[in-house]
């Protein structure tokens, strides 16, 4: 549902606030969140505070925090930033509370897309869309006559004539950093390919031709970026391009708001988005749709989640969006999809699969974060590589009983 709805159409913040004119309410109950760091969460935990009394904390690692702080009892937060991924952890453990009630309650303006269910309850509210996808110095495709490349092919013949012509200290960025971000741009490659990970019995079946050929592409493309790349994420590819260290990297459209943000950016109005490049040339975009949202924690009092809710309706409001249009490919009444959706709305219209969450996808995803580099750095061959990673994964399934 929300695929359909985009086809058509680590910092630490805390965030206080005495002057509600802009809520709906006056918070009297502390409330405290925890998600990711990018500039969609910033803005609505800013209209969060805007009711007073809530602390946000704002962390790239947050994916890696959550589990244990939402499993405490009372739970260290009572509202969590989460995706795709990072709500299967949370719902694995039952830390985190059906909403029904309160959306039924507080939840007046949400639209039915952007209420995720599990078992015919409402575990979650999205906020916005999220993907990978090409952003590129328009300038300097427009200066050497490169066009806007579609596959990754291209991609790497733009980036050699880039580097030719020595207009940027590297042609091409990648959020390749070992773990979460390395296996996350495998998992993107993949399904440029194929179209599963796993057979029926949660077996793995990436070692096989199309694994070798992610593992390759990825490897190729790293020949044209920063010799650091296993240390690059977001925010590190984000000031690459805004220091115009970059000419062209595949990164999230979350980010792309901040390549026009002149407190910051050497490059307004220069980048543009497009649709994330295809793995095969007449392939689907070698990319994952995501989901963000708000999830309430289950270890708190009735009393904690009524009043986080209903600083999260504050922080989802159209009032938030229409003050941050262009940050995000939002969900929320009130968006109209701007120059900065385009990648993301082609990249979902082209064919991008939705991220596939699960507890299976789960263990994968670490495994090939924790993998994928042997084979960038030379340590060891793709299919060794691909087998260790399965080896490891089988190794987690199997104490997670989804192997027998």
């Amino acid at each position: 549902m929300i695929f359909k709805k985009l086809a058509l159409a680590g910092a630490m913040a805390l965030l206080s606030s005495a002057a509600y004119a802009d809520c709906a309410f006056e918070n009297t109950v502390p409330v405290k969140s925890i998600s990711a760091g990018f500039e969609a969460w910033k803005a609505v935990t800013d209209a969060m505070a805007e009711c007073g009394n809530v602390e946000a904390e704002l962390d790239q690692e947050f994916r890696k925090k959550q589990p244990a702080a939402f499993a405490a009892n009372p739970s260290l937060y009572q509202i969590g930033g989460v995706a795709n991924g990072t709500l299967v952890p949370l719902l694995n453990e039952g830390t985190i509370r059906p909403l029904d009630d309160l959306v039924a309650a507080h939840g007046q303006n949400l639209t039915p897309n952007q209420l995720i269910k599990i078992d015919g309850e409402v575990m979650a509210v999205a906020m916005m869309v999220n993907t990978q996808h090409l952003m590129y110095r328009d300038d300097i495709l427009s200066d050497l006559g490169i066009a806007v490349p579609t596959t990754y092919d291209e991609v790497l013949a733009a980036a050699a004539k880039i580097k030719e012509a020595g207009v940027v200290e590297y042609p091409l960025g990648g959020t390749f950093k070992t773990g979460w971000n390395l296996g996350e741009e495998f998992v993107n490659m993949y399904f440029g390919f194929a179209d599963s990970m796993f057979a029926d019995d949660s077996m793995p079946t990436i070692n096989n031709e199309n694994g070798v050929a992610a593992l390759e592409m990825l490897k190729k493309l790293t020949e044209y970026m920063d010799p650091e790349y296993l240390v690059s994420d977001s925010t590190y590819v984000q000031q690459q391009f805004q220091q115009g260290k970059i000419a062209i990297a595949n990164l999230w459209a979350s980010r792309a708001g901040a390549m026009n943000d002149e407190s910051e950016s050497q490059v307004v109005g220069k980048v543009k988005m497009a649709s994330a490049p295809a793995a095969k040339a007449g392939g689907r975009p070698a990319s994952t749709i995501w989901w963000d949202g708000v999830v309430i924690a289950k270890n708190i009092t009735d009393e904690e989640a009524e009043a986080a809710f209903k600083v999260a309706m504050e922080g989802l409001d159209e009032e938030m969006v229409t003050a941050n249009n262009d940050i995000a490919v939002w969900l929320i009444p009130g968006y109209v999809p701007g120059d900065l959706a385009k990648g993301a709305a082609d990249t979902a219209i082209n064919g991008a699969v939705s991220y596939p969450a699960s507890s299976q996808m789960g263990l994968m995803h670490t495994a090939l974060g924790n993998g994928v580099a042997d084979f960038l750095t030379g340590a060891k061959d793709a299919q060794t590589t691909l087998a260790d990673i399965e080896a490891e994964y089988i190794t987690a399934a199997k104490e997670a009983g989804l192997i027998q």
